[in-house]
């Protein structure tokens, strides 16, 4: 029998989540696995933000017989932490990764570029899921199954922490091939995000093929 894991929840006075956990654990999983609705995907992106570059979506199916220990919030994870934890989320779990690029981010939006990804990801898992929980306010539409939002998803639910590690990881390997194609930006330190060195090269250089032009300051009215 496999061990599940629980973790002491606080509850925060001016929370708006009165049941918040300490790190995220697999309540939710449980909970649709009693209601049969198993196996559950754990859904997330990276990259809403950058003004260049794709915005990358996981999604992920834990065995729960072999959690990587140390499942969190990619962002309150240390860099190292987060490539070890992708390792052994890809040598345990079911993952799939879909991407969308900046052309395709113009010829939409960011949300609907980053629900399109999630969709895409939730499609390609060799194993279906029954279920999928999905880190934000929004279900992307078109899901093959039945789904919840889960506001801070990735510091709630071990599916969507895992999620967003992979997807983190697999955009910031991007980002990092992307600098030796376009050097003059500094991707590989910034990540396509709005830094001072980023702003700086792109007064310079001018933007490149990578960059959302609808994001400002690239954007011009």
């Amino acid at each position: 029998m496999c061990k599940l894991r629980r973790n002491m929840a606080r509850t925060p006075p001016d929370s708006l989540f009165p049941d918040y956990p300490l790190t995220p654990d697999d309540r939710f999983e449980r909970h649709m696995a009693r209601k049969g609705l198993a196996p559950v995907a754990g859904l997330d992106e990276a990259g809403r933000g950058p003004l260049a570059g794709p915005v990358v979506a996981a999604a992920v199916i834990l065995d729960v017989c072999s959690i990587p220990e140390g499942l969190n919030d990619s962002k309150a994870l240390s860099r190292k932490a987060r490539e070890l934890l992708f390792e052994e989320i890809l040598a345990t779990s079911t993952v799939s990764i879909a991407s969308t690029s900046a052309r395709e981010i113009e010829a939409s939006d960011i949300r609907k570029a980053s629900l399109g990804a999630m969709r895409r990801a939730l499609a390609g898992l060799s194993l279906q899921p029954l279920y999928a929980l999905v880190d934000g306010r929004d279900v992307p539409p078109g899901l093959p199954c039945a789904a919840r939002a889960l506001i801070k998803g990735d510091a709630r639910s071990l599916s969507i922490a895992a999620a967003s590690i992979v997807a983190k990881v697999m955009r910031d390997r991007m980002m990092v091939r992307a600098a030796a194609l376009y050097p003059a930006y500094g991707f590989e330190t910034h990540m396509g995000y709005g830094s001072a060195r980023h702003l700086k090269a792109i007064a310079e250089h001018g933007p490149c093929p990578l960059h959302r032009m609808s994001f400002r300051p690239l954007r011009k009215d």
